[in-house]
């Protein structure tokens, strides 16, 4: 059976051309000859990517998210800097994990796992950040709190900005493609582990110690 690292290609393809709306999950998987919880982990990643959007209750659709973004939100995302938005997900995603391991299931495992075998294979920085984008949205997904989710897609769309991206390519460059994705995925892994055990104490200290070690990566 496929692993989504090796769909990803076909989604991609499937991405282009007019926007419209993918088949459902069962039939997708099928097509693709993937488990959902590969698709599943596919789809975050080219989520993230901006080619593909969900609505709840109405199915995934190719392309962009329809709607500006409002401008007082593009002011705040410009202002915000690296040392800020560092700031702001050290106060908020370890107590995402937390309650990401009070709500975890079976399939919320699966998925993250994915996210983390996805991270551990990415052979460039674009395909790293790709995947670790995925994951940290897949943990607020998991914790199943709308307004903790809203946040969590604000904060991407401040780390791709240029001051945001320049510190993460000089933090990969320094540390190597080996040895930056494997902390990474190993990091992640932790906190899967203690979100499958269901410990939220434990997943927020992973979590708080994988941030802190990408703020002192970035400092250089």
């Amino acid at each position: 059976m496929a692993r989504h690292d090796d769909i990803l290609p076909r989604l991609r393809d499937l991405a282009e051309g007019p926007p419209r709306r993918l088949p459902p999950e069962r039939r997708l998987a099928a097509d693709l000859g993937c488990s959902r919880q590969s698709l599943r982990a596919a789809l975050a990643i080219l989520e993230t990517e901006g080619r593909i959007w969900r609505h709840v209750g109405q199915g995934t659709f190719t392309g962009p998210r329809p709607g500006p973004t409002p401008l007082r939100e593009n002011l705040l995302i410009e202002a915000a800097t690296p040392e800020a938005l560092m700031q702001a997900r050290l106060l908020l995603e370890p107590a995402i994990a937390g309650a990401a391991a009070e709500r975890a299931t079976p399939a919320t495992c699966a998925r993250l796992s994915a996210l983390v075998g996805s991270g551990r294979s990415a052979r460039d920085r674009q395909a790293a950040e790709a995947a670790d984008e995925a994951f940290h949205a897949a943990l607020a997904d998991a914790a199943g709190n709308p307004v903790l989710i809203a946040v969590m897609r604000f904060l991407s769309r401040a780390r791709r900005r240029v001051g945001w991206q320049t510190r993460w390519e000089a933090a990969y460059r320094r540390a190597g493609v080996d040895a930056f994705t494997g902390l990474h995925s190993d990091q992640h892994a932790a906190v899967v582990t203690a979100i499958a055990a269901g410990t939220g104490p434990e997943a927020a200290r992973a979590m708080r110690e994988h941030l802190e070690t990408i703020a002192r990566m970035m400092e250089g």
